[in-house]
């Protein structure tokens, strides 16, 4: 089943909350913790992603029997939304075991604790409303502070496992493929590439951006010994992102590491293929740039 229809399936087991218990424990009236946005149906890029810190001192428990988790006292994040014929989907992706709890414009609280996948939060509204949607993210189990990330989007929920349907490495790159060995020189060894893509990369972990289906590079890359590290790299007018296979299977991301632009950095690379895919952060045409790849230390 997709991720889109994991979310549709366990809408169900979202629970809906009377307000004036929170009312005693909540500010639900402040403003979020980790910020605010503004968004209207339709917007891009599409998911809205939020690094956010789940969990605080209240036990959610201890307010409604059904939910589960510990909040902090003020929203994590305050989203203000102008509705359309879309949905609504809010979800946590996190390596601890998240909760979620939201109070919409129309005063409802509602609450979820493993509706996505992996032990992650998602609550649904097939026909949200306009207004200000209060957001807190929290923790089960204890009230340790943890990161997570929080997405807004109009599709689906967040994934944590790679999608059937996912961008294939096993297809021919579309701007060719390289053999480099440790010391290889030019260093760097750059290539011109289109960057985007029709295909959403929110639903790798941990990715965001554009890219296309067939990897737009590939390096195989025959190690040292010599205590080198392998160096993706970026440059290009736009906001772009780096979406890598690495050699032994790994989905690797960045966004912003160099600039607006994108740099992923293997400090003890092993031989073996590397996919390389340059995404757009925005959903539209193709945008010129450059892939970097070096040993050379950007930090030195």
């Amino acid at each position: 089943m997709t991720s889109f229809g994991r979310v549709l399936a366990a809408a169900a087991a979202v629970t809906l909350m009377a307000a004036p218990a929170y009312a005693q424990h909540i500010q639900s009236g402040a403003q979020g913790t980790f910020g605010q946005v503004q968004l209207r149906s339709g917007f891009t890029p599409d998911p809205h992603v939020t690094s956010v810190n789940a969990g605080g001192p209240i036990d959610v428990s201890t307010v409604s029997d059904n939910c589960r988790g510990f909040i902090a006292e003020r929203p994590s994040f305050t989203l203000r939304y102008r509705a359309g014929e879309l949905p609504l989907y809010v979800g946590v992706v996190a390596d601890d075991d998240t909760t979620l709890v939201v109070k919409g414009p129309n005063g409802q609280w509602m609450c979820d604790d493993d509706s996505g996948d992996n032990l992650n939060p998602v609550i649904s509204w097939e026909h949200p409303r306009s207004g200000r949607y209060q957001i807190w993210v929290g923790r089960f189990g204890t009230s340790d502070l943890a990161p997570a990330s929080l997405y807004i989007s109009e599709v689906s929920g967040p994934a944590n496992e790679v999608p059937a349907d996912a961008p294939d490495f096993s297809l021919d790159p579309a701007y060719g493929a390289v053999e480099l060995t440790s010391g290889f020189m030019p260093d760097p060894h750059s290539v011109a590439i289109s960057a985007g893509g029709p295909y959403n990369a929110y639903q790798i972990p941990e990715c965001v951006g554009f890219i296309a289906t067939a990897p737009d590079y590939r390096v195989n890359f025959t190690a040292g010994t010599n205590g080198l590290p392998l160096i993706f790299s970026v440059q290009s007018e736009a906001d772009t992102t780096l979406v890598i296979n690495d050699a032994q299977g790994n989905w690797v991301c960045n966004d912003d590491s160099n600039g607006l632009n994108p740099a992923v950095r293997f400090d003890t690379p092993v031989s073996g293929q590397y996919d390389v895919w340059v995404g757009t952060y925005s959903e539209g045409a193709t945008q010129p740039s450059t892939l970097n790849v070096s040993e050379i230390d950007m930090a030195h």
